[in-house]
C-alpha cells in the first residue's frame, strides 16, 4: 500500500489503519463516534492526501474541460470551485470530483483516490482526441488535439482538511494576517493562495462532512509541519484527528455520494439526482448524447430508479448491498431496490441509508422495508440531506 507523507504522525497518534484506494489511511484513532461528534461540535483534523491533484494548463484549458467534464468549466471563476463528472460515452460515471479554477488557462482537478489514475488516463486521451463533435463555431474539427497539458502531480501533493463550526478560527491563526485577505471573507467553494509558516498554500473553503470546511493543498515535505500547527493551533477548541470511519458516517448524513456505493459506471447523473450536466454548453462532452437520451426518457425521474434517503423506523441499520423490498401495493414483499450506504446515525440517533429505488417508490413518506440477512426491517423514504448544519 502507498503511504501519505503524514503516516508516520498517524503512528504517533495511535491510528488504526485501513486499505483504501490502494492506499494506507487512518481508520481512527480512538473512537470514531468522538470523532465523529468532535466535527459536528468543534472540529477535526483529516489527512486526505491519497485523494487525486491533476493539472489542466493550456490556452485550450476551459474549452478541453468542457469537452471531458459533464459540467460547464468554461463559465467557473478563477478562484472558484466546481462539482462536476467525468462520464463514459454510455453515461455512466467514471468519477465525481472538483475542479478550481487557478487562473484563465490552469485548473486543478482532484478525483478520488481510487479512481486517479482512470481519470488521468481518459483526460490524456481526451486531450490528444480533440472535440468529439465540431463546435458550434465550426472551430477545431475532430481529431485536433487540444492545446492543453494533463499534469497528474498527485504523487508530489498532501491535502489536509480542517471541518467543523470551529474550522474558521483555527485556520485564521495559522494563516499570516495580512490587510488583504481575511479567512472569514473566503466564500464557499472558492480558494485562494495564503502563507503559513513562509509557505504557499492553497486554501479552498470545500468539505466533505457537511460542515463548514477548509482544505489546503501543499508539498509534501511542508506536510507535517502544518499538520503539527494545526493540532496546536485548535488544542484550545477541541480539534481532534479524524480517520476516514468518521468521514463516511459524516458524508453520509450529509446526503453526499460516494464513488463505488452510490455512483459507478452503472448509473447516471439524474438517478444520483445530480443536477451537474450542463447541455446549454455546446461542447460535445463525453457521454452527452447519451445523457441526453436517458434525460429524455425520464431515467431517475419517470423511470428506472433514483437515489433516496432512508430513515430507520427501528433500531437496526441496514448496510450497502441489502435487499429494499415494497411493503404496501401490488408487489408488497418484491425487491425494489437495494442499500448503498448505511448506518446509525451518530447525530440523529436512528438509522439512515442512501438506496437506488424504483421510481413508484421513491415518494417522501412512502413505507420500505430492508432486508436484514432475512429479517425485514421499516425504513422511510424522506428527503436529502439527512443532516444540514445550521448556518
Amino acid at each position: 500500500m502507498r503511504e501519505t507523507a503524514l503516516s508516520a504522525a498517524h503512528a504517533e497518534l495511535g491510528a488504526s489503519f485501513t486499505d483504501f484506494g490502494g492506499w494506507k489511511m487512518p481508520l481512527k484513532y480512538s473512537s470514531e463516534l468522538e470523532e465523529h461528534h468532535a466535527v459536528r461540535t468543534t472540529a477535526g483534523l483529516f489527512d486526505l492526501s491519497h485523494m487525486g491533484e491533476i493539472r489542466i494548463i493550456g490556452p485550450d484549458a476551459a474549452t478541453f474541460l468542457n469537452t471531458a467534464l459533464v459540467g460547464n468549466l468554461a463559465a467557473v471563476k478563477i478562484g472558484k470551485a466546481k462539482y462536476t463528472l467525468i462520464c463514459q460515452e454510455d453515461g455512466g460515471i467514471l468519477d465525481d470530483l472538483i475542479a478550481y479554477r487557478i487562473d484563465e488557462n490552469e485548473y486543478l482537478l482532484v478525483p478520488n483516490a481510487a479512481n486517479r489514475e482512470v481519470v488521468a488516463a481518459a483526460l490524456s486521451e481526451r486531450a490528444a482526441a480533440g472535440p468529439a463533435g465540431a463546435a458550434a463555431d465550426g472551430a477545431a474539427p475532430e481529431g485536433t488535439g487540444f492545446e492543453v497539458e494533463v499534469w497528474d502531480e498527485s504523487e508530489g501533493i498532501s491535502l489536509i482538511a480542517v471541518q467543523g463550526p470551529a474550522a474558521q478560527k483555527i485556520i485564521s491563526s495559522v494563516v499570516r494576517a495580512n490587510e488583504t485577505f481575511l479567512v472569514e471573507e473566503l466564500g464557499y467553494y472558492a480558494f485562494t493562495t495564503v502563507s503559513i509558516g513562509g509557505d504557499e498554500i492553497l486554501l479552498a473553503r470545500t468539505g466533505y462532512t457537511g460542515e463548514d470546511g477548509f482544505e489546503l493543498f501543499l508539498p509534501n515535505d511542508k506536510a507535517h509541519a502544518l499538520w503539527l500547527a494545526l493540532l496546536e493551533a485548535g488544542s484550545d477548541d477541541g480539534l481532534v484527528p479524524c480517520g476516514l470511519a468518521c468521514r463516511d458516517s459524516l458524508r453520509l448524513e450529509a446526503g453526499m455520494p460516494l464513488y463505488g456505493n452510490e455512483l459507478s459506471t452503472e448509473r447516471v447523473s439524474f438517478e444520483a439526482g445530480l443536477p451537474v450536466v450542463s447541455f446549454s454548453k455546446e461542447e460535445n462532452f463525453g457521454g452527452r448524447a447519451a445523457l441526453e437520451a436517458a434525460k429524455a426518457e425520464g431515467r431517475g425521474k419517470t423511470t428506472g430508479q433514483r437515489l433516496v434517503g432512508l430513515k430507520g423506523l427501528g433500531k437496526r441499520a441496514g448496510r450497502g448491498g441489502y435487499p429494499v423490498l415494497a411493503v404496501e401495493g401490488e408487489d408488497a414483499g418484491a425487491t425494489v431496490g437495494a442499500v448503498t450506504s448505511g448506518l446509525p446515525s451518530p447525530t440523529l440517533g436512528y438509522p439512515i441509508a442512501m438506496a437506488y429505488v424504483d421510481i413508484a417508490h421513491t415518494e417522501p413518506g412512502t413505507r420500505l422495508d430492508v432486508d436484514l440477512r432475512g429479517k425485514p426491517q421499516p425504513f422511510e423514504v424522506i428527503p436529502l440531506p439527512f443532516y444540514r448544519r445550521e448556518r
